[in-house]
């Protein structure tokens, strides 16, 4: 029986877990290796994610206006006690999801990469069964860095992979943006 295929319970935890979860994969795998394991820990529950989102709603997701949809997805994950959301358009193939609350995020551990890869993963998800295809989401600006808020910007595995090699070499968000 796979993950999805048990019945569902929920269970309540401290956010600050996944900061203790993070710190003891980084202990004993390392820290590249802490982020794509929780980055693929997410994607995976991104499906239980989803069906609960999905359950909640009136209307199938993707019929949905796009102001509707992000007004439910922030209100299923304030309930959700992850935080709220407000989408943007940062340009023609790329939206951001900004929150200034994000559970995630650590405050007190100063990291100097944005650190919420389990939300990553499972954003992907989510996103990718609302919009019925593929959606790639990288986080860019983490609380846990300093950052006034976590941003998560997704869009095709094309344009995230552009967006993400123009920031590796070093160009501001901004700038990558527009050189795509």
């Amino acid at each position: 029986m796979n993950l999805l295929e048990r019945p569902s319970r929920d269970i309540a935890i401290p956010a600050l877990s996944l900061s203790a979860l993070r710190g003891a994969l980084r202990e004993e795998a390392g820290p590249l290796a802490a982020t794509h394991a929780l980055h693929a820990a997410g994607f995976r529950m991104g499906e239980a994610f989803y069906d609960e989102f999905a359950a909640g709603l009136r209307s199938p997701a993707g019929e949905l206006s796009e102001k509707a949809l992000w007004r439910a997805l922030s209100e299923f994950f304030s309930r959700r006690g992850w935080g709220s959301v407000t989408a943007e358009k940062m340009h023609p193939a790329i939206g951001a999801l900004r929150s200034s609350d994000w559970a995630e995020a650590d405050l007190d551990s100063q990291e100097s990469q944005p650190s919420c890869p389990f939300t990553a993963g499972f954003l992907s998800t989510l996103l990718t069964r609302i919009a019925g295809g593929p959606i790639a989401v990288l986080e860019v600006s983490c609380r846990s860095r300093g950052d006034e808020e976590c941003r998560f910007v997704f869009g095709s595995e094309t344009a995230i992979h552009l967006l993400y090699g123009r920031l590796l070499d070093g160009m501001a968000l901004e700038d990558a943006l527009e050189d795509l």
